[in-house]
């Protein structure tokens, strides 16, 4: 009879840990190694701090960039059936804005899609470029030395 509690403990406690990983799908921080530029954001808790930009506050989140300071801000998230999050998005002037959505898919990655608005741009060789609408992001993973 003990063997039994204790096997039905070790199932319960399986299924939380798997429902709670689930929950958390958007909280990290994601790269996209094709063009240099990351995502970090909380949709749970807004409690981002921008580098550099705390004039804002705490925030959903931020996309930045490797090899530039500039950041697009996320100033406002709405989570959708849990795996979709519709965002509003402005660069650190203010001066730009735009929709996105951003979509957990079932391998692990996530996709970025543009909607209407501006159009995200990056600085590369000194000249502003233009993200496509569609971007391929990807957990950040650790390297074994």
């Amino acid at each position: 009879m003990r063997r039994f509690f204790v096997i039905l403990a070790l199932i319960h406690y399986t299924f939380t840990l798997s429902a709670q990983a689930n929950e958390k799908v958007f909280q990290g921080k994601i790269v996209n190694e094709e063009y240099h530029i990351y995502l970090c954001f909380n949709f749970y808790e807004p409690n981002i701090v921008v580098p550099s930009q705390e004039l804002y506050g705490e925030l959903p989140g931020y996309l930045g960039d490797d090899k530039d300071s500039r950041k697009w801000i996320i100033t406002d998230v709405e989570l959708k059936n849990g795996k979709t999050a519709l965002l509003t998005i402005i660069n650190d002037y203010g001066s730009e804005d735009l929709t996105a959505t951003l979509t957990a898919n079932n391998d692990g990655t996530f996709t970025l899609k543009q909607g209407e608005g501006s159009t995200i741009k990056i600085v590369r060789n000194r000249k502003f470029t233009k993200l496509p609408k569609t971007l391929l992001f990807k957990p950040i993973s650790i390297k074994k030395q």
